[in-house]
């Protein structure tokens, strides 16, 4: 009987560590080049080609921008968490890859943005 819940105890206490460990690994980083692609098709208009152009100055710059910032950012426009009309219909139709390609393109452009690198 004992010998049965320290089984699983320690099962318990294995998937618990398995899910802090997965916690705390980095998410998978995007691709870039199918990020500059999916932009090409999508964000270059408003954002152009490489991240910076200003149609609108209420348009933000992108080149340069943290990573995970931009999956965020784009997460919760498409979730609705974050309010924006344009943005949301631009979110919307994006994969979680799509997001994280386009995340890491924009994230490894040069940035006018004067950014303290972690």
């Amino acid at each position: 009987m004992k010998n049965s819940m320290v089984i699983r105890h320690l099962a318990k206490a294995t998937a618990l560590g398995a899910s802090l460990v997965a916690l705390c690994l980095p998410a998978q980083a995007g691709n870039i080049a199918l990020g500059k692609e999916k932009a090409a098709q999508a964000c270059v208009a408003c954002h152009g080609a490489d991240g910076i152009k200003v149609v609108d100055p209420s348009y933000p710059i992108l080149a340069g921008q943290y990573e995970d910032f931009l999956v965020r950012a784009l997460s919760d426009y498409k979730s609705g968490a974050r309010k924006n009309a344009i943005m949301a219909g631009m979110a919307a139709p994006l994969t979680k890859e799509e997001i994280a390609n386009l995340a890491a393109y924009y994230a490894s452009l040069p940035s006018p943005l004067k950014i303290i690198k972690r």
